[in-house]
């Protein structure tokens, strides 16, 4: 390499050439492009690797291309800040789809020797990773807006809008059809959402009708713009559609629609890369709307199966009061082991039948049971006085099935006869019924009898009883008196708390009987965990008509 040309005026320290010489130095082969620009904007002398700046001459102007480089020759000639060798900062500019970095040394006669470092690689790693950056921003949001609502129409909507405002200037997200008819969803971005449905064609859209299919999507190059039909473009699109996507919202298992991105003719077309992150941002979209609708669907089922599983709502058959009151053990569940019904008796000579039981567990497997129980008595209503029959071939059943719970009964038949109800009580290892009195007093009737489900045999006690005007026979299940609450939160409520609680009902209708009960034994659990709690009151309506039984004068009863 040639030995460096000193300028005139220049200095060195220590042999060493300054900054100014070391700029001027003949060098042979920079590592960079550098230029020598006059105060004109005249390139006075180039060096290095020059392929990267073509069109650039000794002894020329500076193309235009390169006219922030003149600018900056003369902001640095004119510089009276950085002297005596201290550091100029770098600028920055383009010059023919390349990025420079140019280091400027100011020499003596006002020349800037400009270092021009190709920086291209660089700046598109940075953007690139700060596109990455965006996408990866969005779809995190993206995400938590798709799955914060399990509403298919909200899904929907959400998907919409997210792509309108990142991908596009509009986003339809087309479902399945329904019939004859494609639920749409059009947005604009700024703008409102918009859903209804369309008759149309998914064939007239380039695509769509694969992309519902879920078939890979049809790259946007492929689709004209001007061959979109009318529905397809929602109202305040400022100009015409320039670029289109359509690419499948996959679900599981199954498509979960299509979404079809627009742009207009103002901007650029969908690029390889903005078509692959929409497809990926699909795919999340998808997954969540198909989850609603599938979370709908099995809501759907629920609800129908639901609807037999449930206690029924009570109410006078027959001209006797029938109330109930149910309360599952966990406050999701709305069914559970316990339940109740009532088979009104064909006509009002025929005795109607009541049953309450209780399922060994809780929750679905145990209302399961309680559903198949309910079907079988309901399938005996024909036999439904004959209370060991009942139990007995109800006990079969159970036996003759893959389950292996057992469960508790009590049947009471029940006949309006005059201003008296008659009942027939029989408990098959159910607690024993009680009847309140309109003095007070609270009886239990002796019935008792064996589980079903459990033995090959059912053995069980009938014991009848009257009620008078006024009077109640209440059934429940043990999840009253095993209730543990209290003061110390672990004592029983108890069969004597129950007969207390039930002793200040005396009079009153079916519905505050039970009410009082339930109230009470809320009030002793507190927070506290419980079994199911479940119970009938059966009561005989209020009359001013004197009452005899077994032909004696009971007394007269004012309502």
């Amino acid at each position: 390499m040639a030995s460096p040309k000193a300028e005139t005026g220049t200095s060195t320290k220590g042999g060493t050439p300054t900054k100014e010489r070391f700029a001027a130095a003949d060098w042979g082969c920079p590592p960079c492009a550098m230029i020598t620009v006059d105060p004109t904007g005249t390139a006075a002398r180039t060096d290095g690797d020059m392929q990267l700046l073509p069109g650039v001459a000794e002894g020329a102007p500076l193309p235009d291309g390169l006219s922030w480089l003149a600018g900056a020759t003369a902001e640095v000639a004119a510089d009276t800040v950085h002297q005596g060798g201290t550091r100029r900062p770098a600028v920055a500019g383009e010059y023919r789809g390349r990025r420079f970095e140019a280091h400027p040394t100011r020499r003596a006669n006002g020349e800037v020797v400009w270092w021009l470092v190709d920086q291209t690689a660089r700046y598109a790693a940075e953007e690139a990773l700060t596109a990455e950056r965006e996408r990866t921003a969005f779809l995190a949001e993206a995400s938590s807006m798709l799955l914060s609502s399990l509403n298919a129409e909200r899904c929907m909507a959400a998907t919409a809008k997210l792509a309108a405002g990142f991908f596009a200037d509009a986003a339809v997200v087309v479902a399945p059809a329904s019939g004859r008819r494609l639920p749409v969803t059009r947005a604009v971005a700024g703008g409102e959402v918009t859903q209804g449905q369309v008759t149309a064609d998914p064939a007239t859209v380039p695509g769509l009708a694969e992309a519902l299919k879920g078939f890979p999507p049809v790259p946007s190059r492929w689709i004209d713009p001007m061959s979109l039909p009318d529905w397809v473009v929602p109202d305040g699109l400022p100009t015409t559609v320039g670029s289109v996507v359509v690419t499948p919202l996959p679900g599981h298992g199954v498509p979960a629609g299509a979404l079809i991105l627009l742009r207009t003719d103002t901007r650029e077309e969908f690029s390889e890369t903005e078509e692959t992150f929409a497809r990926l941002f699909a795919a999340r979209a998808g997954a969540a709307l198909s989850a609603a609708r599938l979370y709908a669907e099995q809501h759907s089922i629920t609800r129908t199966l639901m609807r037999d599983l449930l206690p029924p709502r009570l109410h006078r058959v027959h001209g006797v009061e029938f109330a109930g009151g149910y309360r599952p053990s966990n406050a999701h569940e709305r069914v559970g082991g316990d339940f109740y019904d009532v088979h009104p008796g064909p006509t009002a000579a025929d005795p109607s039948l009541v049953v309450l039981g209780d399922v060994c567990g809780k929750g679905l497997e145990a209302a399961v049971l309680t559903g198949k129980i309910r079907n079988t008595l309901q399938a005996l209503m024909p036999m439904a006085d004959d209370h060991e029959r009942v139990l007995q071939l109800l006990n079969g059943a159970l036996l003759n099935s893959d389950n292996t719970r057992f469960a508790t009964l009590v049947l009471a038949s029940v006949l309006r006869a005059g201003n008296q109800v008659r009942l027939r009580l029989t408990s098959a290892g159910h607690p024993a019924p009680l009847v309140v009195r309109n003095d007070g007093r609270v009886e239990e009737i002796p019935t008792h009898g064996s589980l079903v489900g459990a033995l090959d045999q059912v053995t069980a006690r009938t014991v009848g009883t009257v009620l008078l005007p006024g009077e109640t026979c209440l059934l429940y299940t043990d999840g009253i008196t095993e209730a543990r609450g209290g003061p110390l939160g672990g004592e029983l409520f108890g069969d004597e708390r129950l007969k207390r609680a039930l002793s200040e009902c005396a009079g009153m209708p079916g519905e505050a009987v039970v009410e009082h009960i339930r109230m009470l034994a809320a009030q002793w659990l507190g927070d506290g965990g419980h079994d199911d709690l479940a119970v009938v009151a059966i009561t005989a309506p209020p009359t001013t008509h004197l009452t005899a039984v077994d032909g004696h004068t009971r007394g007269r009863y004012t309502a």
